[in-house]
């Protein structure tokens, strides 16, 4: 089954919120993938408002935005899941440089994430059950296929989708959605170690990611909420973010704020969401549906402003403007099917 299939299902239609006030710059801004009109949109890191159209609709033939992280030249990696690519992206303008990796190099299909190693090599979940099934490696510096890091069906992962070094460790963890486990890989040779974590039958863990706490934060996609585990057991500890909690819909990849939070895209209600990063209770949606032309709320990145242009100024709210953050590509319509027919 390939995940490409569940795309485009169960989003909304987009419109453009128009912002006037224009005040100092923040200490970072925050990149948004928009999935249904292919483009990257940035945010004030403070407010939620919106900046500007990172990287334009469709830019170097951007088709699908999934997973996207800097890489050691700041410049900005997209992965394009509907033509099985990777892109770069000048990391200051959002200008496009190049097909990093090209369509279906080492047999990448329907690309979710991607994590550049401690070894400076960039790795890609290539996540159709019936080809790849893999997490492939690409050399850091030219994008050359280099192997299939972790093999296909490698520790049972179906399909792999979320990917992670650990910070202690420097092994690989990756989400395999099907199995509803957390499987850990050595860091150097790809070789299994374990299934680090499991949980609920169902769940469908998409993205996951290392607190500042040193333990595990999942998604899971279709049970609707974050779970946590200890980052050195894989002990399960608690539903960090509750089911449902604030409307949270298909929750992509959590991610830590430069404030603690942790926001989360919740795809099916296209908004962003953040909760307090000690408790994971809920505080607010920092950025609503539709704003800035959001159209399928999917991964998330925080930027330092070293990383804007010099002459971006980010919009500071008004009076008048309220305030306010699998992947990305699952449609809930076709996944929830999946799990009637499961």
């Amino acid at each position: 089954m390939k995940f490409v299939n569940f795309c485009r299902l169960g989003l909304q239609l987009a419109t453009l919120a128009v912002f006037g006030c224009i005040a100092p710059q923040a200490e970072a801004a925050l990149l948004v993938g928009s999935f249904n009109n292919n483009s990257i949109l940035r945010y004030d890191d403070i407010t939620g408002e919106f900046v500007d159209v990172f990287v334009t609709s469709g830019s170097g033939g951007l088709n699908g935005p999934t997973g996207f992280t800097r890489g050691t030249d700041n410049n900005l990696y997209v992965l394009s899941i509907l033509n099985n690519s990777v892109l770069r992206y000048n990391g200051e303008t959002g200008e496009f440089i190049d097909t990093f990796v090209t369509p279906r190099s080492g047999g990448l299909v329907a690309p979710q994430d991607l994590v550049f190693g401690p070894d400076g090599n960039l790795y890609v979940s290539s996540t159709s059950s019936t080809e790849t099934n893999s997490v492939l490696r690409y050399d850091g510096q030219t994008g050359e296929f280099i192997d299939a890091f972790v093999p296909s069906g490698s520790g049972g992962v179906l399909p792999p989708f979320g990917l992670s070094f650990g910070p202690e460790d420097g092994n690989l963890y990756v989400s395999s959605v099907f199995t509803n486990n957390v499987l850990r890989y050595n860091g150097s040779t790809g070789e299994f170690i374990d299934t680090f974590a499991t949980t609920d039958t169902g769940s469908f863990p998409g993205g996951l990611n290392f607190g500042p706490d040193g333990n595990l934060y999942v998604a899971n996609f279709l049970a609707d909420n974050i779970a946590r585990y200890n980052g050195t057991t894989g002990e399960f500890i608690d539903f960090f973010v509750a089911t449902g909690s604030g409307g949270l819909d298909g929750p992509v990849k959590p991610v830590f704020g430069p404030d603690n939070n942790l926001y989360i895209s919740s795809l099916n209600t296209n908004q962003v969401l953040r909760y307090e990063g000690q408790t994971g209770a809920f505080i607010d949606t920092f950025i609503p549906s539709e704003r800035g032309g959001l159209d399928g709320s999917g991964f998330l990145l925080f930027t330092s402003i070293s990383d804007l242009p010099k002459d971006v100024s980010i919009p500071e709210p008004s009076s008048a403007v309220a305030l306010f953050t699998l992947g990305a590509v699952l449609g809930a319509g076709k996944l929830k099917s999946l799990r009637q027919k499961a």
